[in-house]
């Protein structure tokens, strides 16, 4: 048995391309049925002359006997068949030929009576097989190499968004560690960097501070890493300009921890206040400070807006200050008043041309400036701060307690927010700043 099933095999795979030749064109009439028979391939002609061989052996290969070849002849004129195709098997010591019926019978009729036949070995239909590679994949909507494995974009729905909006003429002022400017994600998206370590800005006061960029690439990528430029990421809002103003230091060359204190940040926060940027992101927290909230209440009466990390109790700048959009890990309960954004394992740049996964409140923090950064760069107006709470989602800083199952912001929710203010007309003018 397992015989005849290889003879199918073999034959099918020998006869294939005859078949295909005779396959009629897109439109035309459909072709008579087609079947596989085998014959005994076992010729009884007399023996050749010493030294030559049979029939069924010849210099070339192996040869249809007289035999097989007469019987086939006899089957087609018995049964209204056409050969369409044939060849011999030699390790099964059969003459395979493929046949259409051209008298109109069904396959199955034509089987049974060949099955009857002492002169077939085998009869069977001429069966069809595909590959199980299944339907290709939609493409990919970037051609990002390390875009499949950025989870926290289809949490957020980035894709969908950057069909409306990419940050596009929104800058950004970015407060944190020194950034490695001459990444290739980064290529065009760093509009200045102004660096603010001094004698009080290391964490030895008279050392200069190493040039150890880790959070700062990272936060920089998460926002703005270039898109469909065939090299690694894509930033939330990938056309955005990036200004750095450098106030914290890294800790340790391979750690992403830094610090920074309330001199550094006040003087990154003075110079930001002054460019014009009108959205700061400060992906770090710490205790109250008097001076760095009377610097955020100044930017926000200009109209300016800051995010910042949240990681729970006990942290007063920059979350705790009003008006300042807060940022935590949607993976774990959401501190009162925050927005929540994927917060662990986020793939994102390292100095060097190099990327890596990120976890923590300031990813969160650096993926909601990008979102607003979307926001913003879909508007024909400048939002206010609050105007861009109630776009993603309401009531983010009315909420009195942490939120166990919390929600993560919806990009695409929020752009249809702000085009319902606007099909509004004098009601989105109410809520934003000219």
């Amino acid at each position: 048995m397992r015989a005849i099933v290889r003879a199918i095999v073999i034959c099918l795979a020998l006869v294939a391309g005859a078949a295909r030749a005779a396959e009629p064109a897109a439109g035309a009439p459909a072709q008579p049925p087609r079947i596989v028979v085998a014959f005994a391939n076992e010729p009884h002609s007399a023996p050749g002359p010493a030294g030559t061989t049979g029939s069924r052996y010849g210099g070339d290969g192996y040869r249809v006997g007289q035999s097989a070849q007469q019987q086939a002849h006899r089957v087609a004129l018995a049964y209204s068949l056409r050969e369409v195709a044939s060849w011999p098997i030699k390790a099964l010591a059969m003459h395979c030929v493929v046949y259409e019926i051209t008298d109109g019978r069904r396959v199955a009729e034509v089987l049974a009576a060949l099955s009857k036949d002492a002169r077939v070995v085998l009869a069977q239909p001429l069966n069809e097989f595909h590959t199980l590679t299944g339907a290709a994949a939609p493409a990919a909507p970037y051609n990002d190499p390390l875009y499949d494995l950025q989870s926290n974009l289809v949490t957020l729905g980035i894709a969908r968004a950057h069909a409306r909006a990419q940050g596009a003429g929104v800058r950004i002022a970015l407060i944190d560690t020194g950034v490695d400017a001459r990444h290739p994600d980064l290529a065009g998206r760093i509009r200045g960097t102004h660096s603010f370590l001094g004698k009080l800005g290391t964490p030895r006061a008279g050392e200069p501070a190493a040039p150890l960029l880790r959070h700062g690439t990272a936060m920089a990528g998460l926002i703005a890493a270039v898109a469909n430029n065939h090299i690694g990421i894509v930033g939330i809002a990938p056309q955005a300009e990036l200004e750095v103003f450098e106030a914290c230091w890294q800790l340790a060359p391979d750690s992403d921890a830094a610090a920074c204190n309330t001199f550094t940040l006040a003087r990154a926060l003075a110079a930001a206040l002054a460019s014009g940027a009108p959205l700061v992101n400060l992906s770090l927290a710490g205790p109250s400070d008097p001076l760095l909230t009377a610097l955020i209440e100044r930017g926000m009466a200009r109209g300016i807006t800051f995010v910042g990390a949240t990681g729970g109790a006990g942290e007063g700048f920059p979350a705790a200050v009003p008006g300042v959009l807060a940022a935590a890990a949607s993976e774990q309960p959401l501190p009162a008043g925050a927005f929540g954004a994927p917060g662990q394992h986020v793939l994102t740049l390292r100095p060097g041309a190099q990327y890596d996964f990120e976890s923590g409140a300031s990813v969160a923090a650096a993926e909601l400036t990008g979102v607003i950064a979307l926001l913003m760069s879909a508007s024909s107006t400048r939002l206010t701060s609050g105007f861009i709470a109630s776009l993603l989602g309401g009531a983010a800083t009315d909420r009195s307690a942490a939120i166990s199952d919390p929600p993560v912001v919806d990009v695409s929710a929020a752009l249809a927010r702000l085009d319902t203010v606007a099909r509004g007309g004098a009601a989105g003018t109410a809520h934003a700043l000219h």
